[in-house]
């Protein structure tokens, strides 16, 4: 069985490195373009295509896969496994493998087919998450789920720490994929169209902290935020991003959503939000360093009585 790997970030390496490391044959990673990183603008490949490098496996990266069907094909792959790999597959894409073609999805479908399943459960405040295969066709998201794996997701858990435990979890994954593929003993499970939600990607515009809303809506938002794009609040012409926040308990009355409501160091940064209060736990001034909220406060950066921006 000819495997074609595509992929393009981190969290697709782990599943790559155990198809190798348990002997399947990879012929060939499809994976994005090298792009600039850093402020150097230095041009870097992506982390799958570093590894299929170590392993001397041929690369192809295509601005757009579909309109490489023969440099696909010339892969030679029965089936092909895709892990966040970043473009859309077409028809004449998924017909280049007899095996068929299937991915490994950060979520639990139907409710969170799209592209920030991770993020988009935490902020949505989900206690329970995990990682499916299912087979692609062209819906998004859409095809009959091989196998799932779920998990719990953690009270403080970040979306950079639960991405890391799921891809660890997708690499174990597939490979009981790929056993129940090449015996021949396995059921695809139909979605069906009850619950289906669709997650767009998130961007910074998402990232903006409304302290009119409850104060574990934002610790979720904090949460699916760190460590990109991270969430941010604005006051008096200032951005302030923020890496950690907590709900607290704080006695004050009349403060309204937004509103500062303590400022010693020992205490910590509190404001005034829907529900009660919350305390940033983890801050950075536009240009700055990340650093705790107490430390903010020792540089006076702000003061009780002024309000973020709602």
């Amino acid at each position: 069985m000819k495997i074609v790997f595509a992929g393009t970030p981190e969290f697709a390496v782990p599943s790559l490195k155990k198809i190798i490391d348990c002997g399947y044959e990879v012929v060939g990673v499809i994976t994005q373009a090298d792009k600039p990183q850093g402020r150097k603008g230095i041009l870097t490949p992506p982390p799958v295509k570093t590894l299929a490098n170590e392993y001397r496996i041929p690369v192809l990266q295509p601005t757009k896969i579909r309109d490489e069907i023969q440099a696909v094909k010339s892969l030679g792959g029965d089936l092909m496994i895709t892990c966040a790999y970043g473009q859309i597959l077409t028809q004449e894409v998924l017909d280049c493998f007899p095996l068929g073609v299937w991915n490994i999805h950060a979520g639990l479908l139907p409710k969170y087919r799209g592209a920030s399943p991770i993020q988009s459960c935490i902020i949505a405040g989900e206690r329970e998450t995990g990682v499916s295969v299912m087979k692609t066709e062209l819906g998004l998201d859409s095809g009959p789920v091989l196998c799932v794996e779920r998990t719990a997701i953690g009270d403080t858990e970040t979306y950079g720490e639960l991405s890391s435990r799921l891809s660890k979890i997708g690499a174990e994954l597939i490979i009981n994929a790929l056993i129940a593929l090449q015996s021949g003993e396995y059921e695809l499970k139909e979605q069906g169209t009850d619950g289906v939600q669709t997650v767009r990607k998130i961007d910074k515009e998402n990232a903006k902290i409304d302290f009119s809303k409850s104060a574990q809506e934002i610790v979720n938002l904090v949460r699916g935020m760190n460590p990109a794009p991270v969430a941010y609040a604005e006051i008096d012409g200032n951005k302030i991003n923020i890496y950690s926040a907590e709900k607290t308990e704080f006695d004050c009355e009349n403060a309204v959503c937004g509103e500062i409501v303590c400022d010693i160091p020992k205490k910590g940064l509190i404001v005034k939000c829907a529900d009660g209060f919350v305390k940033l736990c983890e801050v950075q001034l536009s240009g700055g360093k990340r650093m705790k909220g107490s430390d903010f406060l020792n540089g006076r950066k702000v003061k009780v009585g002024q309000v973020f921006v709602c």
